[in-house]
């Protein structure tokens, strides 16, 4: 269900409406997940974005490299994105569980700002996909929200549902960083805890950060 939102409901304008609504704490919070992703490449790195919608990230990424790749499950917002001419990126209508792209081709891959709950795909098997195609000591970000970011992250769901982008708010079953409206939507969180038990199903290590009191970052170096 949450992944028809994004690929259908919750695409092209309606999705950049719902930056436009949000509060100054929340575009904070967006502004601090792309600059601590921005410290992480590396001139002229190969970069990829999982679930970029209409390049609202990668045209800031854009800035630090040219070798730059999105992709999304919403051709809508691909198109939007390419006609809006982010950067020059390359976007490419793909599932982030099934990347059609060579091992080890790219040196940065990042699933930021819930991306790994939004895309309705198995954890475990997102994440070593993500791994699969990131080069030895290349870099895979994760991102999550930061616990103490709930108040300001519900209030923004609940301005999503006042314009309609979402449905209506069930308050009853929303809580403990779980958000659920009453037309099926599900917006989960993952834990640094949750991070680190993923990594080690794979054989990996996870470093952990935690972003301006908003986001929770994993980070995996593949080796």
């Amino acid at each position: 269900m949450t992944q028809e939102y994004y690929a259908k409901k919750l695409s092209a304008e309606r999705l950049r409406k719902v930056y436009e609504v949000a509060s100054p704490r929340v575009r904070q919070y967006l502004e601090g997940e792309i600059r601590f992703v921005l410290d992480r490449i590396e001139p002229d790195a190969r970069v990829l974005e999982l679930g970029c919608g209409y390049g609202r990230v990668l045209g800031k990424l854009s800035s630090r490299t040219k070798r730059i790749v999105g992709i999304d499950t919403s051709w809508e917002s691909l198109k939007m994105a390419a006609d809006e001419g982010r950067g020059g990126s390359l976007f490419v209508l793909m599932n982030a569980a099934f990347l059609g792209f060579a091992e080890e081709t790219f040196d940065l891959v990042a699933c930021i700002q819930n991306g790994i709950s939004a895309f309705k795909v198995e954890p475990l098997e997102l994440m070593q996909e993500a791994l699969r195609i990131t080069r030895a000591g290349g870099r895979a970000l994760f991102s999550s929200y930061s616990e103490k970011f709930w108040p300001y992250r519900l209030e923004w769901f609940r301005e999503q549902a006042a314009h309609a982008l979402l449905g209506e708010i069930d308050e009853e079953a929303t809580g403990n960083g779980v958000i659920v409206c009453k037309d099926g939507f599900r917006a989960t969180t993952f834990s640094p805890d949750d991070f680190v038990a993923l990594a080690c199903k794979l054989g990996t290590t996870a470093e952990i950060f935690e972003v301006d009191e908003s986001s929770v970052f994993c980070e995996i170096i593949r080796p």
